[in-house]
């Protein structure tokens, strides 16, 4: 996972919930960086510059089709 890119950046753990749910459904690798702290210290994700989308760069292209769709065209934003 040391070669994975950086396709978005969050700064609150749900709002990568729905996300999560369609990178599942087409089978991308992926995984969020600084989640965990996220998590148990929601204003700390600040510190650490943001709950980071990694993927692998031959996943990238697909990710980045996937959150324009989520940006418009439908009622599932990422805020």
């Amino acid at each position: 996972m040391e070669h994975f890119i950086t396709a978005a950046v969050f700064n609150y753990p749900h709002e990568t919930t729905i996300l999560r749910h369609l990178l599942e459904d087409e089978g991308l690798q992926y995984y969020f960086e600084n989640e965990t702290m996220a998590d148990l210290l929601p204003m700390y994700s600040y510190a650490l510059g943001g709950i980071k989308l990694k993927v692998h760069p031959n996943d990238f292209i697909t990710v980045k089709e996937i959150l324009d769709k989520l940006d418009t065209g439908t009622h599932l934003k990422i805020v």
